[in-house]
């Protein structure tokens, strides 16, 4: 459990040393899109830790040390994610960061509603498909009934 925290963590700082290291030099944003990437995805990860409630055992998900770890790496992404909103926007301008999070959001939603609308049309041409089947199913019994009633009719003739 502490790893998994821990690798969230790593993962912010190192996006964080990846940010500073070419935030002066990059002409634009996207020479730093990877390392904003993984700065995001690194405290999305320790606000989940942090949001897990299980654990191998009561002490893994109530002991001091294991609350404090997650309480502190998710207020140390939070500040690092603060300071990169600052740098990102000081370099390219007010409102860049901001930008970023909105176009990101917005693709995540429509990622979303993409997934559920392919669901919903699998969804309907199973439905569809089983109506077939059904309707099909239908016909063959009536006319292996019909049939049967002709070959019952020609042997009372």
């Amino acid at each position: 459990m502490i790893a998994e925290t821990l690798a969230g963590i790593a993962l912010v700082k190192s996006a964080v040393d990846g940010i500073k290291s070419t935030i002066n030099t990059a002409n634009d944003i996207g020479e730093i899109a990877k390392h904003i990437d993984n700065l995001l995805e690194g405290e999305k990860q320790t606000q989940q830790q942090r949001a897990k409630k299980s654990g191998n055992s009561i002490s893994d998900q109530f002991g001091i040390q294991s609350v404090a770890q997650e309480v502190i790496d998710a207020k140390l992404a939070q500040e690092k994610v603060q300071e990169m909103r600052t740098l990102v926007d000081l370099r390219f301008g007010p409102g860049t960061w901001q930008g970023i999070m909105d176009e990101r959001a917005k693709r995540i939603r429509e990622a979303k509603e993409a997934a559920e609308q392919a669901k919903r049309e699998a969804m309907l041409r199973q439905q569809e498909m089983m109506d077939s089947i059904k309707l099909a199913a239908s016909i063959g019994l009536m006319v292996a009934a019909g049939v049967g009633f002709l070959i019952f009719l020609l042997t009372i003739v």
